[in-house]
């Protein structure tokens, strides 16, 4: 039985996904279809699929939403710093985690109005993935998920676009100054404690304890980052 033909270069695949996406009449804020059709529409494999689909997200072009699936973004998102690589060169680690301070904590207070019991229930997992995390690449993919549940939570889709848009950010800045002491997050890590603090307020549906706890880690990780908050 003959196989499904794939892409072998995954720049190819981007490609393909590229093109589809700007000559499929979407709009911004429009669902892609699911990943299984997806895959044969593009006659490519789900794993290549989903690196296309991954480096579609880092470039800002798509955005996901776990439960509800992939939509295109705005086309407009950076209009005014230019793309998504000349706001990366431009912006500082400094900068980065002040944008941060200013826009998580009110997603936070949100998502304490808003979550859904599932949504708490994800959370509290991720609190747990993050504090088994056997290395710093580890922690830092679990933390980056754990944030974003956050955000997902809120049911709004617009904080999870801008959040979406400053993790991008986030994720592309050179963060040089950053030293690691231990190869792995110390069972004692001060997020540990600090993300439980922000699941049991938005678990209570708590939205100034959810906002000031947010504030708090954030403070706490520009602290040992920067030496301020």
């Amino acid at each position: 039985m003959q196989t499904k033909p794939d892409f072998i270069d995954r720049n190819d695949a981007v490609t393909a996904l590229r093109t589809f996406i700007a000559t499929g009449s979407f709009r911004p804020g429009d669902r892609l279809p699911p990943e299984r059709e997806l895959t044969v529409m593009l006659n490519m494999s789900r794993n290549t699929l989903r690196g296309a689909l991954d480096a579609l997200e880092r470039e800002g072009a798509i955005w996901r939403h776990v439960g509800k699936g992939t939509f295109v973004a705005a086309h407009g998102d950076s209009a005014d710093t230019g793309s998504l690589a000349e706001l990366t060169r431009q912006v500082t680690p400094v900068q980065l985690m002040r944008a941060r301070l200013s826009l998580e904590p009110a997603i936070a207070r949100e998502a304490a109005l808003n979550a859904s019991n599932a949504a708490v229930i994800r959370l509290k997992l991720a609190c747990g993935r993050c504090l088994e995390a056997t290395n710093w690449d580890a922690y830092e993919a679990r933390d980056d998920a754990f944030h974003r549940i956050i955000a997902e939570a809120t049911d709004n889709v617009l904080l999870l676009s801008l959040f979406n848009q400053l993790n991008q950010v986030r994720r592309a800045v050179a963060w040089g100054t950053v030293i690691r002491q231990s190869p792995q997050p110390a069972r004692d890590h001060p997020s540990f404690v600090e993300h439980d603090a922000v699941a049991a307020a938005i678990e209570a549906r708590d939205p100034v304890a959810a906002h000031a706890a947010m504030r708090t880690h954030l403070g706490s990780v520009a602290t040992r980052l920067f030496g301020e908050d």
